[in-house]
């Protein structure tokens, strides 16, 4: 009688650890996943070598907006990058100050040091269903002013939600 018991009990237990790991490779393959930050490019909002948790399902679900931190995947790498300007929309970097659509644009987001890192750029304007990003370390910073171009929203393949490593740094990202 305790052998069977014993039989069932590893059973059960082998079965929870499958679904369990079937549970965490559709989380992990569908809704997220992590990525590691490199460079200084999203200083100080982002570091080199954190670590964050990406939402991968949100633009199944929505379009980016202005401001989402997101993870472009352009082979060999993926970037990590903020949104400024959406499909159709004028964007214009003149004095320090952006303009979109003609109408100034509050970076709450950037520190002084980084606005007045912000060099004149256009203006142009964006293609239907295509981004233009850029990091919060305007100065060296490879974005779409600059190397990576229009992104295509089939590229951004998620929106950046947690710093999960180093641990004193665990919170959302801004």
């Amino acid at each position: 009688m305790t052998n069977k018991k014993d039989k069932n009990e590893w059973v059960s237990g082998i079965k929870a650890i499958v679904l369990a790991i079937i549970i965490a490779l559709f989380l992990r393959t569908f809704i997220f996943a992590t990525s590691i930050v490199e460079g200084e490019s999203m200083s100080p909002t982002l570091e080199n070598g954190e670590r964050v948790i990406f939402n991968k399902i949100v633009y199944m679900l929505d379009e980016p907006d202005r401001g989402d931190v997101v993870i472009i995947q352009q082979p060999p790498k993926n970037y990590v990058k903020r949104i400024i300007g959406l499909p159709g929309e004028e964007i214009e970097i003149r004095d320090h100050q952006l303009y979109i659509d003609g109408d100034a644009y509050t970076q709450s987001f950037l520190s002084k040091e980084a606005l007045y890192a912000t060099s004149n750029f256009g203006p142009i304007i964006i293609p239907e269903e295509n981004y233009f990003v850029m990091g919060d370390n305007r100065i060296i910073s490879k974005d779409s002013r600059n190397g990576l171009g229009y992104i295509p929203k089939e590229d951004i393949i998620g929106r950046s939600e947690l710093i999960i490593y180093p641990f004193n740094e665990l919170g959302r990202t801004n």
